[in-house]
């Protein structure tokens, strides 16, 4: 499982909030990918990716 941000986040932090093992706020503002392989977090990375009110956050199984 891997996971992406593609562009067009609005820097809202959702995900952040849902799972900030594997999301954390860059210096500019908006989320990126601290853990490239988050298996173990596989539901909390999937709760994000559906919360997300833009829909970048892409799941690749």
């Amino acid at each position: 499982m891997k996971v992406k941000i593609n562009e067009g986040c609005i820097g809202c932090g959702m995900c952040v909030a849902i799972c900030p093992t594997v999301f954390k706020m860059s210096d500019e503002g908006i989320a990126i990918v601290t853990v490239e392989n988050p298996t173990n977090f596989e539901i909390e990375t999937n709760e994000a990716k559906n919360s997300c009110p833009v829909q970048v956050i892409e799941v690749i199984e």
